[in-house]
């Protein structure tokens, strides 16, 4: 099976690779902009688009919840209506519920909706239970604290060992709620409470990730360690470089903010694997 490509639709205005692309000037998201860039990606490549409305980049200061969702929310009825297949990146279960129930407006099944949750060990404590109940797909990601905290949370005794036992903790609270083993996707969490290092060090043993028995997806895209290996500020290529890695290690998916790059290199490795 290839490796799934999730692109990347930012509603937000301080995202740190493409914050503000999809405003109206107003403080407002321009829906029909934010559309035409979800369908651009699909007929790209994408499989899925992931679709935020907090910046979770380092320093980043929280959405409130009411604007996390007056962002979201008509954009995804919109993508939903158009029969493109969505992910709500969101730490919220409040959230995550107002997705649910608008995919449930538009007449599509909420459990193929798949909720995209980089909260890790901060995981609202409703969401578990919401998501045993909806029957949703959710992606549970490796993360010490939040936005303002996470890069001085970065001290591990073993680094794989401890972030797949934090990880392997989060999913627990899946299960114990009643969510079943094929609903949840993992993620390493790189550039999540890791210095640069450790990022590459999480690459390095993405295969020991996949081998827990998960869907995994990997998150790399135009993430500041790419810097020193980039020679220019979008990091796209040395993005794909990490998309055909983490597709030859088996992952599920990759999220990415440009889509072909990456697509034609998760094409190259399915090639060389069939």
């Amino acid at each position: 099976m290839s490796t799934s490509i999730m692109g990347i639709l930012n509603l937000t205005p301080d995202s740190f690779s493409d914050g503000g692309r999809f405003d109206d000037g107003a403080g407002t998201p321009d829906v029909a902009a934010a559309v035409t860039e979800a369908l651009r990606m699909t007929q790209a490549g994408a499989d899925l688009i992931d679709v935020g409305g907090e910046s979770t980049r380092p320093g980043a200061e929280p959405t409130p919840v009411a604007e996390e969702q007056r962002r979201i929310l008509p954009v995804l009825e919109e993508l939903l209506g158009c029969g493109i297949s969505v992910s709500v990146d969101t730490r919220r279960a409040a959230t995550a519920l107002a997705a649910l129930e608008c995919a449930d407006r538009t007449g599509v099944d909420p459990r193929t909706l798949t909720i995209n949750d980089v909260s890790g060990a901060l995981t609202d404590p409703a969401m578990p239970e919401l998501i045993a109940e909806s029957g949703a797909q959710v992606v549970i990601t490796h993360n010490r604290g939040d936005a303002k905290t996470m890069g001085s949370l970065t001290s591990y005794d073993s680094l794989l060992e401890d972030v797949t036992g934090e990880l392997l903790a989060i999913r627990d609270r899946y299960l114990d709620a009643g969510a079943r083993r094929d609903q949840l996707i993992l993620d390493p969490g790189i550039g999540f409470s890791k210095t640069h290092e450790q990022n590459w060090e999480l690459i390095r043993g993405l295969e020991d990730f996949v081998r827990l028995g998960h869907r995994v997806l990997f998150g790399a895209s135009r993430k500041g360690f790419l810097a020193p290996v980039s020679s220019g500020t979008a990091r796209d290529t040395a993005t794909a470089v990490l998309s055909a890695l983490a597709a030859q290690a088996g992952v599920w998916g990759v999220r990415v903010h440009d889509v072909q790059s990456s697509r034609d290199a998760v094409q190259v490795i399915s090639k060389l694997r069939s």
